[in-house]
């Protein structure tokens, strides 16, 4: 990672930057454009930078990135007060994954801030995001597909896609896969021994002893063989996603050893197995008991009596024995409400039709940079009439000419971050934001993601009592969350049906 420190006079808060670009077709200078407008940004509103994060060739849909994670590490120790991003999928191309990371952020008080991407410090900002992150999500995917057309054209050529090379074989100068001698045997081997009663732990043994390494050069391991004795491509398939060329590869195992090898690994796979897989809370940090105030947690525990798993969110205040008596709620039932009223909120035209309204708004006006370009450049246009006038007049001195040239040259690379700015803002049309509206009706409301992704979108706050419930939406007006005694105001039906009409 490459450190970079720059002081201001002027400031106001503390920065820190973060670049990347994705891909080697990319040239590195785009990492170098990145920053600079990000410095550029930094000195036009007084921010002092103190360090500056660079992944280089490391994709945004992953959070593998070392200077990303150093840099989500670094904000638990408040060095600064913000990330500045040139744009957002500069953060993450996942809207889980960005959402994620950017929790993480919040909860360390740090903001995030792009440079040319302008979302307003409001409750319509909130949905704004989601729509820019659907568009760069879209974009994403779109050019995913035309990596994969490539990909399935090399299959059916049984050419190599690339990346890391199954053990026992090796590609050849026409890039087909070819039998590795050295390796190829040992894999032969592995089955064999397998099937006729070794342990995993037996075989991954032999094969280290003999010398045996991956085509990295490392060791074998219980992952790498489970996975080894798992692969068709021994068989002979070749196979990407829904497209399978049955003699791909060279065959080193035959059928019917590949069988009795998988038969054996469901019976041990069985005897060993434990459940691991635990429910997804999806309420977690926006429901607060209505009691205390302070969040509410999912927690589970097993019947005695039949072993059944009971799962259900409970206030924090109860949990740690701090005076709250406010009673545990079944999981199912509390999310199963918020995501009804949801729906309902999605089947509403003439609330979606303000609140898109509402959203453009924001949008329009929320562009920072371009006022302060729009005054600078309204006062040299000033000063060059000043300055016309007076040579009109006969006032004319060597200062005059080089005053006149300063003044023009500053004007016209005003135009060039002008024009760059007007170009760089995201068009975003009513019809957008409606269409992201119809996408998500067509979520399955029975899966956990879509779940979650509406409760993040649309859900700022979820206040429960015992007698009552108050959702607070990202659309409302007053987004903060409702003081106690406005809350207990309200009845369960009057809270949800308030909540569900126009703002």
């Amino acid at each position: 990672m490459k450190k970079i420190c720059f002081f201001h006079k002027k400031s106001n808060c503390e920065l820190d930057e973060h670049a990347r670009y994705s891909c080697s077709n990319q040239r590195e200078e785009s990492i170098e454009g990145q920053i600079r407008e990000c410095q550029a940004y930094a000195d036009r509103y007084g921010y002092i930078v103190v360090d500056t994060y660079i992944d280089r060739a490391k994709t945004g849909r992953k959070d593998t990135r070392p200077a990303f994670q150093k840099m989500v590490a670094d904000s638990a120790k408040h060095t600064f007060d913000c990330v500045i991003l040139w744009k957002f999928d500069r953060f993450a191309r996942g809207r889980e994954l960005k959402a994620r990371y950017k929790k993480m952020l919040t909860d360390n008080n740090v903001e995030v801030l792009s440079v040319t991407e302008h979302i307003p410090d409001a409750p319509e900002g909130i949905l704004l995001e989601s729509v820019l992150d659907g568009l760069a999500e879209y974009y994403s995917v779109e050019l995913a597909m035309k990596v994969d057309r490539g990909m399935k054209q090399n299959v059916l050529n049984k050419k190599c896609n690339g990346g890391t090379l199954t053990l026992g074989y090796r590609v050849d100068e026409d890039r087909h896969y070819v039998i590795d001698p050295v390796t190829a045997p040992a894999v032969l081997e592995a089955f064999q021994h397998y099937d006729s009663g070794y342990t995993m732990k037996e075989i991954v043994d032999e094969m280290n002893q003999k010398g045996i390494r991956s085509s990295r050069g490392s060791k074998i391991n219980i992952n790498m063989m489970t996975k080894l004795l798992h692969n068709r491509r021994y068989l002979g398939e070749y196979r990407y996603k829904d497209v399978v060329v049955p003699d791909g590869f060279p065959r080193i195992v035959s059928d019917e050893l590949f069988e009795r090898v998988q038969e054996r690994m469901k019976i041990v796979q069985k005897r060993s197995r434990q459940s691991t897989v635990e429910d997804e809370y999806i309420l977690t940090t926006k429901l607060y008991c209505g009691e205390c105030g302070r969040t509410m947690i999912g927690e589970s525990g097993t019947s005695g009596t039949n072993g059944v798993i009971h799962r259900y969110y409970k206030c924090t205040g109860v949990k740690k024995h701090l005076g709250c008596t406010k009673k545990t709620v079944k999981k199912d039932w509390i999310e199963d409400i918020v995501i009804e009223q949801i729906m309902k909120v999605l089947y509403n035209e003439e609330l979606l039709n303000q609140v898109a309204d509402e959203v453009l708004k924001s949008f329009d006006k929320e562009n920072t940079l371009l006022p302060v370009l729009y005054n600078e450049k309204k006062d040299i246009d000033n000063g060059i009439k000043n300055l016309l006038d007076a040579i009109q007049q006969g006032i004319i001195t060597e200062s005059t000419k080089e005053r006149l040239v300063e003044l023009e040259t500053k004007r016209k690379e005003l135009e060039c971050e002008i024009a760059k700015e007007e170009a760089a803002k995201p068009v975003i049309t009513k019809e957008h934001i409606m269409c992201w509206f119809e996408n998500l009706k067509k979520y399955n409301i029975k899966n956990a993601t879509h779940r979650r992704r509406l409760v993040d979108v649309f859900i700022n706050a979820i206040y429960l009592f015992d007698d009552k419930i108050v959702l607070v939406f990202n659309f409302k007006d007053n987004t903060k969350r409702t003081k106690k005694e406005e809350i207990q105001k309200s009845t369960l039906s009057s809270a949800l049906n308030n909540c569900c009409a126009p703002s």
